[in-house]
């Protein structure tokens, strides 16, 4: 096959684009003072895009990250990690290793904050032994959304790409 026509199959066979308008896709509960905004989901790669808001005294309980990175933007408010001496203000850019372990804070009286996040692999939840009495990935993070919208009557938009 010659370059050109290498170069054909592969722009018919790659995904479009998306614009994705934000004000669009509904806040989904995820926790106490948590919420999650669903922005992408790749269901071949697992991974998926999402803006996370926790209001003040809210927190993302303590949690590793398996198989792959994630990378945050802080857009709004500020928060930080237990386990860190860092402060994400507006214009912070986060990156966590696989493996890494922390919890999410945002300190009472503080107001909300929302980064967005792009997370590959599975979200595993710690109690204090290091147990895991929760996972999230790509799949939960999905239904979670598509049942959200159907309990509250919204259309969902489709993700998936």
């Amino acid at each position: 096959m010659s370059k050109v026509g290498a170069l054909e199959t592969i722009l018919e066979r790659q995904l479009s684009d998306r614009a994705i308008d934000i004000d669009s896709v509904p806040w989904v509960p995820q926790g106490e003072r948590v919420w999650f905004k669903p922005l992408r989901f790749d269901l071949t790669s697992g991974n998926w895009v999402n803006l996370l808001k926790v209001k003040g005294g809210g927190r993302v309980n303590r949690h590793r990250h398996t198989g792959g990175y994630v990378m945050g933007y802080c857009v709004l408010g500020r928060w930080h990690y237990l386990e860190r001496e860092w402060v994400a203000n507006p214009g912070t850019f986060i990156y966590e290793p696989p493996g890494d372990i922390h919890t999410l804070v945002v300190d009472e009286g503080q107001e909300e904050m929302q980064t967005l996040f792009i997370i590959s692999g599975t979200i595993q939840y710690l109690d204090d032994e290091d147990n895991i009495f929760y996972q999230d990935d790509v799949f939960t993070k999905l239904e979670r959304y598509l049942n959200y919208c159907k309990e509250n009557g919204i259309e969902p938009l489709d993700l998936c790409y």
